[in-house]
């Protein structure tokens, strides 16, 4: 079972019901340790004096905010603490927002929250319900390992949930940092219609599951060629970048190719349509199907390849996915260089 990482009282009003904090995401992310190139000699990284290159052990470390170039103001770790907010227990709402009118730039991290004990179970549920009628977030600051941060407490299907906000400082003004962007003018017309109906046709509902880190998984796949003594191939080169001389017409073939993809997720993928056979499909029928897997993405085709689980699919370039998955998931061969 998960352990709290913060325990406390969320309080609105003078109604408080005490509450605990469980980190809602994990980072699943290939860790590596540095080596020396030749052997398995692990790198470890010191704290070296600048001018004079000899080490420095960290009881004698202290913080410099630097005023101008070589001007430091030196502060010492006990004045940090003496100037730190003290750990808090409350998350006292100050405000309730509609939740739509916070923008996602200010969301950062996200805790699942719960009641500390069956007891108060009907407050806590109370609030979430409240929350999720009126479509409100409860706007509150919390400290927590040192630093004090701005939160949005929000209700999802059966919980509340607490995501830390950046302060408004913190958020960056796009006006100021992006000068170049086009007038709304720009977006009008013809292509907009048509650009709504590609939208339309690439819609769906929200299915996380079905998204994957394909990256991670072609690490993890490649290290276990190397430990396994497989040769290891170079990916594919990218696509080339697409000539654009008509809008319209790249919209219109953008729009055709959704249509086909829209089509086919909603076969089934049982092997006997039309009377065929599995590893009985006739040249027609199999040219039929590479047409239709050559208007997918590549990460379309590693997800089907995926499932199919096709060896050595993490190194293999899209027209070669597309073979793979023709040939039911057998490996195209490789020519070798001359």
């Amino acid at each position: 079972m998960a352990r709290a990482m913060w325990t406390g009282v969320i309080s609105f009003g003078l109604v408080s019901v005490p509450v605990g904090l469980f980190t809602a995401t994990e980072d699943h992310s290939v860790r590596f340790h540095q080596l020396q190139r030749g052997t398995a000699d692990r790198i470890r990284n010191r704290r070296v004096n600048e001018r004079t290159g000899k080490e420095v052990s960290s009881q004698d470390i202290v913080k410099g905010y630097e005023l101008a170039e070589g001007e430091y103001v030196v502060v010492e770790p006990d004045e940090l603490d003496a100037v730190a907010p003290g750990r808090s227990r409350t998350v006292e709402i100050t405000d309730f927002v509609d939740l739509a009118d916070i923008e996602p730039v200010y969301f950062d991290r996200t805790y699942y929250v719960a009641p500390r004990g069956q007891e108060y179970g009907k407050v806590y549920e109370l609030l979430r319900a409240a929350l999720a009628e009126t479509g409100r977030a409860g706007i509150a600051t919390l400290v927590m390992r040192g630093r004090q941060y701005l939160t949005a407490l929000r209700a999802e299907d059966r919980l509340l949930v607490l995501q830390t906000l950046h302060w408004a400082d913190e958020v960056r003004d796009p006006a100021a940092e992006l000068p170049d962007l086009p007038g709304r003018r720009a977006g009008r017309g013809k292509e907009r219609t048509m650009a709504v109906q590609l939208i339309d046709a690439m819609s769906g509902p929200w299915e996380p599951g079905r998204y994957h880190d394909t990256y991670q998984e072609k690490v993890r796949e490649m290290v276990r060629d190397k430990a396994g003594g497989k040769e290891i191939a170079a990916a594919g080169e990218p696509p080339s970048a697409t000539e654009v001389v008509d809008l319209m017409a790249v919209l219109e073939g953008s729009l055709d190719e959704a249509r086909v993809r829209s089509r086919g997720k909603g076969r089934g993928r049982s092997a006997g349509r039309g009377g065929e056979r599995p590893g009985k499909r006739t040249g027609r029928r199999r040219g039929a199907d590479r047409d239709e897997l050559r208007r997918l993405s590549k990460t379309e085709l590693y997800e089907r390849a995926s499932r199919q689980d096709v060896p050595g699919r993490s190194r293999m370039s899209r027209d070669e996915l597309v073979d793979a998955l023709v040939g039911g998931g057998r490996r195209p061969k490789r020519t070798s260089a001359a």
